[in-house]
């Protein structure tokens, strides 16, 4: 079902100082930005900002940028950057598909997607953030050796995923089918209501050999 567009949700997010609408202007300036040259990871797929928020809080000595294309969930994140008011947190309305307009090679020392919309059609398989016409996209910015996490509750996209990592020519070092919480994991609400209802979540680690 297509969300109803909140017409509130873009003046919002262009009056929020943390979230940036056009990021074009700002490829190859990421560290004037954040105004230090401290590594730089990537989240694509937001959701409302609690994973990247604590991430950020975790690692102040890394940068992130969290990145959505949706502004009717991405201003909520917003409000929760914007609330966090962390240094090293900034996030982009934008598409993955445009990564290499946004950053230059090797800017990107690491890629988080968690939860994304498995697209479980055929037809739709290549709007998925792991389908291999956006994993070579993230080649064009991913610095060498660095890693791509995911964590998913469908079982078509952990199964295929590992199928495009492999095809795509990234080295897969980790995988679980039933991820099991610990002390370093961040688990957010919409997380917790899969496990709550007895799904196992999926996890895959791969890494990027250039």
């Amino acid at each position: 079902m297509r969300l109803r567009k909140k017409r509130w949700a873009l003046p919002e997010l262009e009056e929020n100082p943390y979230i940036y609408i056009n990021p074009y202007e700002l490829n190859g300036k990421w560290h004037e930005v954040f105004k230090n040259d401290q590594p730089m990871q990537l989240e694509i797929g937001t959701g409302r900002g609690e994973f990247i928020v604590e991430l950020a809080k975790r690692n102040p000595d890394i940068n992130y940028v969290t990145m959505d294309v949706e502004s009717n969930i991405f201003v909520y994140a917003g409000r929760n950057i914007q609330e966090a008011q962390l240094d090293n947190l900034i996030g982009v309305l934008d598409n993955a598909e445009n990564l290499s307009k946004i950053f230059t090679e090797s800017d990107i020392e690491k890629i988080y997607i968690n939860f994304c919309n498995p697209w479980p059609k055929p037809r739709q398989h290549k709007r998925r953030l792991t389908h291999p016409r956006l994993l070579n996209e993230y080649k064009k910015v991913l610095k060498e050796g660095s890693e791509i996490e995911l964590k998913t509750d469908d079982d078509g996209l952990y199964e295929d995923s590992l199928e495009y990592f492999n095809a795509e020519g990234f080295e897969i070092l980790e995988t679980d089918t039933d991820l099991k919480v610990n002390e370093n994991s961040i688990v957010t609400n919409y997380e917790s209501k899969w496990r709550n209802l007895g799904v196992n979540i999926k996890y895959i680690r791969a890494r990027f050999n250039g």
